[in-house]
């Protein structure tokens, strides 16, 4: 069974910014300005540029293939099934792990820290009961989380213009090239919320016209906040963001608005939420169309006739998510989390550029900047999260390669016994 097109541009707007607005803005400066430096206005650019490069690929890639599942139907077409599966492979591991660190990012400002992870598990179980019960829910819902993330901003950037002035920031240490990439890495993961809109192209009315313009519309609000907030970070805490778990809450505080800090807490909660709730969404779509292949299991590839939901593959990977937080800390999921995103993009870009003429809506040139982007970019994280990502990447490897195997061992054996009748 199709899923239903009811999503407005409006909806498919507010879903991508719901993405990236609380993916990363209350909780990525203190990571990020700590190896940036001076340097990470330098780095929201560079993020800034891949990302917009991959939307424009993603978007291209849409309206040729207005379907669920993102990358991963759109490199099945384009390239073929080995490199759509590991495309799809690479989006619902790096998002598992993104949803996980959402978790932990609303309850590290929403819980006292002896009840943060029975709280993350709460937000997660919670959100996959709305998406259970239909997109348009998710929607409105992402629509009230971003106004709330929007209002805590908004107290934060007047809190740093109208400070007092005693509040003066340490100096950010010098940047290097190595430090600004690694910071342009950590905010890369804070824009990735776009990729939503694409994976629920066959929900969306009109794709080929509302899936572009949502893209680029939710990029683009999210670039102007951020670099508000960096600005405003720099000003007020400037290199005492580096140590923080809460920098937004900080800056209210230092500059002298310490009664604010609990609205812009709450704020932040919502933004988490906000982002988690459309991550969920988003991997559930594309969970929903590697079953349909086969690529996962085909029990998670149905489609709840009432509410027109993947519920199953809901549940599934709202479980896997739990898991997460049970065991794993926030820095390790974003590690994780970068690595499989970055891959995913970097063949998103392969898959763009392969399209011929009559459907190419941007220049080749922004598709080979992105695909070095993500290249580059993917080699500044950690070790660590680079090799369980690669593991975990091997993983789905071998799992479709033995599924063919066995796959053509049957059907081998099936043609022998015609042949023997």
């Amino acid at each position: 069974m199709p899923l239903a097109r009811r999503l407005t541009l409006a909806d498919a707007v507010a879903i991508g910014l719901g993405s990236m607005i609380g993916a990363g803005v209350f909780s990525v400066w203190g990571p990020a300005m700590g190896v940036a430096g001076s340097g990470i206005l330098i780095a929201l650019g560079v993020a800034a540029v891949v990302a917009y490069c991959n939307a424009t690929a993603s978007a291209q890639l849409a309206v040729a293939h207005p379907v669920a599942g993102g990358t991963y139907a759109y490199a099945r077409a384009e390239i073929g099934p080995w490199w759509g599966f590991i495309a799809g492979w690479c989006f619902v591991i790096g998002k598992i792990a993104s949803c996980a660190a959402m978790a932990m990012t609303f309850a590290a400002y929403a819980a006292p820290a002896g009840w943060r992870i029975p709280v993350a598990v709460a937000a997660v179980a919670a959100l996959a009961v709305v998406n259970c019960f239909g997109v348009t829910r998710t929607a409105m819902l992402t629509r009230v989380l971003v106004v709330c993330s929007l209002l805590g901003l908004a107290v934060v950037v007047a809190s740093g213009v109208a400070g007092s002035p005693e509040s003066t920031a340490a100096v950010l240490p010098d940047a290097t090239a190595y430090g600004v990439l690694q910071g342009a890495g950590l905010l890369f993961f804070a824009f990735a919320g776009y990729a939503r809109i694409a994976t629920m192209g066959e929900e969306v009315i009109d794709p080929a016209r509302t899936i572009p313009r949502a893209i680029v519309l939710a990029l683009g609000g999210a670039v102007g906040v951020y670099a508000l907030v960096a600005l405003t970070v720099m000003a007020v805490l400037g290199s005492d963001a580096a140590g923080s778990t809460a920098p937004l809450a900080d800056v209210v505080t230092a500059a002298g608005w310490p009664a604010l800090a609990p609205p812009v807490r709450v704020s932040a909660a919502a933004a988490s939420l906000g982002a988690l709730l459309a991550l969920l969404t988003g991997i559930g779509r594309t969970t929903l169309a590697m079953a349909r292949e086969s690529d996962l299991p085909r029990f998670l590839s149905r489609v709840d006739e009432r509410w027109q939901v993947p519920r199953r593959a809901e549940i599934a990977i709202a479980v896997i998510v739990i898991g997460i937080v049970l065991v794993a800390d926030l820095r390790g999921a974003i590690g994780f989390s970068s690595f499989g995103v970055l891959l995913y993009y970097l063949i998103a870009n392969a898959a763009a550029f392969r399209q011929g003429a009559s459907e190419r809506r941007y220049p080749r040139a922004l598709q080979v900047i992105g695909a070095l982007g993500c290249l580059l970019l993917v080699n500044t994280l950690p070790v660590e999260a680079s090799l369980i990502g690669t593991g975990v990447v091997m993983v789905g490897v071998g799992y479709r390669a033995l599924r063919l195997r066995v796959i053509h061992r049957r059907a081998g054996g099936a043609q022998a016994r015609a042949s023997d009748r």
